[in-house]
């Protein structure tokens, strides 16, 4: 076996990978179809026909709701948008507190502050990254009115669960889907189990126009008022006869009629992307299995998993290094791994509480009475992982080969039967001489 990289010897992987990238001609003939038209967007903000959008904007609509089997859909200019509407819909109130992971992309948190409403961060579980429902109930007081659910990374939270406490407390439960686009939970679609699930089109997402975002739901009601919300609601109740005024206020989450068609196009494409991450995967964990002190994802039973992201552990105490100095190794030999994830209540915004204004708003308004704390150790679990034992590998970034993977799977074996003499280094920013490593070489 060849030096490490990190070392000076020869990286196994000397180019960087194919960029993902499922734009085709069916995209650009549906673009050209509504340059064409001269109908870029079809939105207006009265009550008329035209409230609902353009016909590119309907169309998608009804091809989600069949694709994901739900009654309703309704299409916005991005997930934070969606999530906002959603949170909007469900009749978030000022100091209402909503409980969401720290292992989120932060939008799925700031939607709950654009509301005034309060994040209060529950931890995650070890195996999944996904929301712990022990930790949610933990969390829940007289002020939390819902739970903001992120199936991170390409699976779903402990959806029966979390379901269930949201039930028994009155609490409304939203879906932040992004990650997981065509993933099962016990044969229902990830996003449509929860009062609200929405969808991400952003650029690096399984399908994608761009940008923009799908919400879905089974109840009539979220629907309308997620369509009011999307709109200008404040100008259309009026004649639209809508008597609910509250979250009545006007945004504009409106989807273009370009970017409708390309995700469109792209929807159709989606159970062959899943079955092309899910085939990459699989390569993936045979190849790496039995790599000593590390861990490959883990699939809930009766569930699947989509692999937005393709996250490992790994166990220090079983390797005998840091991951940090496994990380630095992998990426000298050409892996595109991160070693970090976020943890998003740790982020100066909640360490601050400075959000609206510089007075602490909303955390220090007269309609707030709890005390939620975002110190360090509020998750355990997450923080931990996020500094001792997390690695991931973006499936949705490249396009990978099988040639691809085998050469990511022959990096991270070089790297193991080399872990011996990178456990022998220092570790640092500075560069290793020559002297020090020939030192190592030939320490018994």
């Amino acid at each position: 076996m060849s030096d490490l990289a990190i070392f000076g010897g020869p990286a196994v992987i000397q180019q960087p990978f194919q960029r993902f990238n499922e734009i085709g001609a069916e995209e650009e003939a549906a673009v050209l179809s509504v340059l064409r038209s001269g109908v870029l967007s079809q939105f207006i903000g009265v009550w008329a026909p035209d409230f609902f959008g353009g016909p590119r904007v309907q169309q998608l609509e009804r091809q989600w709701e069949k694709y994901f089997q739900t009654k309703h859909a309704v299409a916005v200019n991005s997930n934070t948008s969606g999530l906002m509407a959603a949170l909007g819909a469900i009749g978030i109130s000022p100091g209402d507190e909503v409980i969401v992971s720290p292992w989120t992309m932060s939008a799925s948190a700031t939607s709950i502050l654009v509301w005034n409403a309060i994040p209060v961060f529950a931890d995650i579980e070890s195996n999944t990254f996904n929301l712990d429902p022990v930790s949610i109930e933990q969390r829940i007081s007289p002020r939390t009115k819902a739970i903001v659910v992120s199936d991170i990374f390409g699976q779903a939270a402990d959806l029966d669960a979390i379901m269930k406490i949201a039930r028994k407390n009155g609490l409304k439960v939203i879906e932040d889907c992004a990650q997981a686009p065509g993933a099962r939970y016990n044969n229902a679609f990830v996003g449509t189990i929860a009062d609200i699930g929405v969808f991400s089109l952003n650029y690096h997402k399984h399908i994608h126009s761009g940008e923009g975002g799908v919400c879905v739901t089974n109840d009539t009601r979220l629907f309308e008022r997620m369509q009011l919300i999307r709109n200008h609601a404040e100008a259309v109740v009026e004649a639209k006869g809508v008597a609910d005024l509250d979250n009545m206020i006007g945004f504009n989450f409106r989807m273009t009629e370009i970017e409708a068609a390309i995700a469109s196009e792209q929807l159709k494409k989606l159970d062959r992307i899943v079955v092309d991450r899910q085939n990459v995967a699989e390569r993936l964990s045979a190849g790496l299995k039995g790599l000593r002190g590390l861990s490959l994802p883990f699939v809930r039973t009766g569930c699947t998993h989509v692999y937005y992201v393709f996250g490992m552990q790994i166990d220090s105490s079983e390797t005998g290094i840091h991951k940090d100095q496994i990380w630095e190794a992998l990426r000298a030999e050409g892996v595109p791994v991160s070693k970090r994830y976020v943890n998003v209540h740790l982020f100066p915004m909640y360490q601050k509480r400075v959000a609206y204004g510089t007075q602490g708003y909303p955390w220090t308004a007269p309609f707030y009475s709890g005390t939620v704390s975002y110190e360090h150790g509020t998750c355990p679990v997450a923080e931990d992982l996020n500094e001792n034992g997390y690695l991931g590998l973006g499936l949705c970034v490249n396009r990978y080969s099988n040639h691809d993977v085998d050469l990511i799977i022959e990096a991270f074996r070089k790297v193991w039967i080399n872990l011996a003499e990178l456990r022998a280094i220092r570790f640092s920013s500075a560069p290793v001489s020559q002297k020090e490593l020939q030192e190592v070489r030939q320490t018994p």
